[in-house]
């Protein structure tokens, strides 16, 4: 058996603490299973100090899943190894309200000449052309906006 590279000991209290994350109703999803993860993983005197394997086969997680939660536990503690983190990549809309009102208004209009009906390529083509700082437009961004306003 391979010895982790980041070895979990808890402290009564830190146990106790994972105890009551478990209890609670308001706990999240992440942060149950993390705290089922840390108390199997414990290889302190109270814990039992199962393998990442015998882990993620019990909780039903991947194996780096826990070999993870293992590392951030060890590295940022336990009370930021419970929180998800948020996304580093911020997500910025291609499509403000001003935007989204242009589009539903062209598809709601006639179609282009020669076309019986617009298409999702068809309406990002012409978004482009009528926005100058809009740069390019994918037409899936097209569905989800008229899908949103259907």
């Amino acid at each position: 058996m391979v010895q982790p590279k980041y070895v979990v000991r808890l402290s009564s209290d830190e146990r106790k603490q994972l105890d009551e994350v478990l209890d609670s109703r308001r706990a999240s999803r992440f942060a149950r299973t993390r705290a089922r993860i840390y108390l199997k993983a414990d290889e302190g005197p109270e814990g039992p100090g199962w393998s990442d394997t015998r882990i993620a086969e019990a909780f039903d997680v991947g194996g780096r899943t826990v070999s993870r939660a293992r590392q951030q536990l060890v590295e940022e503690g336990l009370e930021a190894s419970l929180k998800k983190k948020s996304s580093p990549r911020p997500h910025r809309r291609r499509l403000d309200g001003a935007k989204e009102a242009r589009l539903i208004a062209l598809a709601c209009g006639p179609a282009p000449e020669g076309r019986a009906r617009w298409t999702l390529k068809l309406l990002a083509d012409r978004m482009v052309e009528l926005e100058d700082d809009l740069g390019e437009l994918s037409y899936e961004t097209v569905r989800r906006t008229l899908k949103k306003t259907s």
